[in-house]
C-alpha cells in the first residue's frame, strides 16, 4: 500500500520531476543552516515571509542540512554543538524536527519542495557504533512519512555505508524519493561524480545530485553540463546539479577571480537545455556573522548583493524552460 501523504507529492517520471503528477521545474536554493538560523525560525510569520520571498525570486525548492554541528576550519554560519537533528545515539531530537516540519508545511503552502540532507561528510567522527547512524536514518524516515513534498539525501559529499542507509530509507518508506552526493566536485576518483564504482548505487537512487566541475575545469560552464548530460544518458533519471558555477572563497571550491554573472547564467542555461535541474548555491555558508560574504541575518537573501539579485532575477523570469538536446 502506498504511503498516505498530507502534502503535495514530489514524483519522478523518467528523467523528469513532477509535483502531484504535473511537470515540476526544480529551481533550488542552498540554505544549509535553514533549520538553525534564528532569524528564519523566529516564528511562523517570519518563516512564511522568507519562503514567499524565495518563491517570488524564482526558487521552488530549498536544501537544508540536518547536521550543522561539526567543527570546521572556518566558522560556518550558525554552526553550534547542538545544531543536529540527532542525538549521538541516533535518536531524532524533537525541537529541530518540529522546525523541519514547520518548514515542510510552509513550503507546501507555496507549492515548493525540500531536499533534506541527512548526513554531512564534515561531521566526523561519524556516529559510533555504526548502528546509531542507521537508527537515525530509520527514525527520521519514519517521522517524515506524512510529507510528500521532499526527498531525502543520504550524504553531502560522502559514500560511507551509503548502501546501508539507502536500504534503511527504502525499508522504512518504500515510496520515499532518495538520493545521495558521493564526493567533491574536484575529487579525482569521481570525474563524473556519480559514476564508476558507484554505478550500483546510482541505479538504486531516484534522483542524482552531482557536485559538478568548477575551479579545476575551464570552461566549467560547458564541461559541467556535459557531466549532467552523461548522467541523464546513462541512468535516465532526474539529475540536479547541486551547485552550478558556485561563487565563493577559493578555500571552499570557488573559481579563481570569481565566477562572472555570464558564466553562472550560462551554466544554468546549459543544465536546463540538456534536461537537468539546478540549485543555486549562495556564497555565504563558509564564513561566520560579520564577514562581507554573509548577510547580517544569515539568510541567503536574494537582495544581499547585486550579483545575487541578478541571478535571482533570471530565475524569477524563467521558471520553465524547453529541453533542446536530442
Amino acid at each position: 500500500m502506498a504511503t498516505q501523504r498530507t502534502t503535495r507529492v514530489l514524483g519522478v517520471a523518467g528523467s523528469k520531476l513532477t509535483l502531484d503528477g504535473e511537470p515540476f521545474y526544480y529551481q533550488g536554493l542552498t540554505f544549509f543552516n535553514g533549520l538553525y538560523n534564528p532569524a528564519f525560525n523566529l516564528g511562523e510569520d517570519e518563516r512564511g515571509a522568507w519562503v514567499r520571498k524565495f518563491k517570488a525570486s524564482g526558487i521552488n525548492a530549498l536544501r537544508v542540512m540536518c547536521q550543522w554541528d561539526y567543527a570546521a576550519p572556518a566558522a560556518f554560519i550558525d554552526l553550534a554543538p547542538d545544531h543536529s537533528m540527532y542525538t549521538d545515539e541516533g535518536r531524532v531530537r524533537d525541537e529541530p524536527f518540529e522546525r523541519l516540519v514547520a518548514l515542510i508545511r510552509a513550503l507546501d503552502a507555496e507549492g515548493m519542495v525540500l531536499s533534506v540532507i541527512m548526513f554531512a561528510h564534515d561531521r566526523q567522527p561519524y556516529f559510533l557504533p555504526i548502528t546509531a547512524q542507521e537508527r537515525a536514518t530509520r527514525e527520521l524516515t519514519e517521522r517524515l512519512k506524512p510529507y510528500g513534498n521532499l526527498f531525502q539525501q543520504v550524504w553531502a559529499e560522502d559514500d560511507h555505508e551509503v548502501r546501508r542507509y539507502i536500504a534503511a530509507v527504502r525499508n522504512t518508506d518504500p515510496d520515499r524519493l532518495v538520493t545521495s552526493a558521493p564526493g567533491f566536485s574536484e575529487d579525482p576518483r569521481r570525474p563524473f561524480d556519480h559514476v564508476g564504482e558507484d554505478d550500483e548505487v546510482n541505479r538504486s537512487l531516484d534522483i542524482l545530485t552531482p557536485h559538478t566541475l568548477r575551479s579545476s575545469a575551464v570552461p566549467f560552464w560547458y564541461l559541467a553540463p556535459a557531466q549532467v548530460e552523461y548522467l541523464l544518458d546513462t541512468y535516465g533519471k532526474p539529475v540536479i546539479d547541486d551547485s552550478p558555477a558556485r561563487r565563493g572563497p577559493m578555500l571552499w571550491g570557488g573559481v579563481p577571480g570569481n565566477t562572472t554573472l555570464e558564466q553562472h547564467l550560462e551554466h544554468i542555461k546549459r543544465d536546463r537545455a540538456i534536461g537537468g535541474y539546478h540549485s543555486y548555491h549562495h556564497d555565504m555558508f563558509q564564513w561566520g556573522y560579520g564577514h562581507e560574504l554573509v548577510p547580517p541575518n544569515g539568510i541567503p537573501d536574494p537582495d544581499f548583493s547585486p550579483f545575487h539579485r541578478q541571478v535571482f532575477d533570471y530565475l524569477r523570469d524563467h521558471t520553465t524552460w524547453e529541453v533542446t538536446r536530442r
